[in-house]
């Protein structure tokens, strides 16, 4: 389960992640950095390496998994596809789509800020490789991150499946259309429900059973704006078109139906504010 920490800030190397790339004149050129270089897919490499030495029974995972890839896009977009195929959608043209979408830069910004975010706020995780091969928050994170780059791209049927068949593998359920930033820890992760016009900010902690709706009352924009760095507990649903403010705290079960100014906690059904981090003495 992730830290209940007061805040969750950028990890120092998610921070020159970006930095690099915001310093790149082609956006669409950055981050391509040579495996070599690339710390965190050599971190992950150093550990399957070690867990082979330690645990021969799952050596051939290790290899096929990673060892057998040159780059960090490569054995993200096979161990998706493996995860994702069916008898009618082949694992080799799903991971040559994969691999395509993922020559977006912000996406390879964003798939290392969350194996950094899972690592430094997730006690239960053991290294990046763990993360990358076990945490189905993280997966499921990652395969939305390329549904969603289809459907802004207008390639709707595609999306749609990539979200139909995370549903079914991660029990994660993330509309294509809703925007998700970088350094995100989805904890456990099934059930949480997603939908079209939600927006998640940076370094959002989002525990299990989360529910990001509409009201049922309203077309439209109808889900909820999640700020930066807002930790969201267990059970939580938040409804409606509303935002929910930068450094918020939301109880586990909590029914959230109106506003949530930044830095404050809402707990409850229906939520009421009990204090302020950073803002206000209580």
């Amino acid at each position: 389960m992730a830290a209940a920490c007061t805040s969750n800030p950028p990890s120092s190397l998610c921070n020159r992640i970006k930095y690099y790339c915001n310093s790149s004149k082609n956006l669409n050129h950055c981050c391509k950095i040579s495996p070599d270089q690339d710390e965190i897919w050599c971190q992950i490499r150093q550990e399957a390496e070690s867990a082979m030495k330690h645990e021969p029974l799952l050596s051939n995972l290790y290899h096929s998994a990673i060892l057998s890839h040159s780059t960090l896009e490569s054995a993200l977009s096979n161990h998706l596809a493996v995860k994702l195929s069916t008898p009618y959608l082949s694992t080799a043209a799903l991971a040559a789509a994969f691999h395509s979408l993922l020559e977006s830069a912000a996406i390879r910004i964003a798939v290392r800020c969350d194996l950094a975010a899972v690592l430094e706020r997730d006690p239960a995780c053991l290294g990046y490789a763990h993360c990358f091969l076990n945490f189905k928050g993280f997966l499921a994170c990652q395969a939305h991150r390329l549904a969603h780059e289809l459907w802004i791209d207008g390639r709707a049927a595609a999306a749609l499946l990539i979200q139909s068949r995370v549903s079914e593998v991660f029990a994660v359920d993330i509309h294509p259309g809703a925007a998700i930033g970088g350094g995100i820890v989805m904890d456990h992760a099934t059930g949480v429900v997603i939908g079209e016009t939600a927006v998640v900010g940076d370094y959002v902690t989002i525990l299990h059973g989360v529910t990001l709706g509409g009201t049922g009352k309203e077309g439209g924009d109808r889900h909820p704006k999640i700020g930066d760095g807002v930790m969201i507990g267990a059970g939580a649903k938040i409804l409606g078109n509303i935002v929910i403010g930068n450094n918020a705290r939301i109880g586990a079960g909590a029914v959230v139906l109106k506003e949530v100014p930044e830095g404050a906690t809402a707990v409850g059904n229906p939520a009421r504010l009990v204090g302020f981090r950073g803002i206000q003495g209580s």
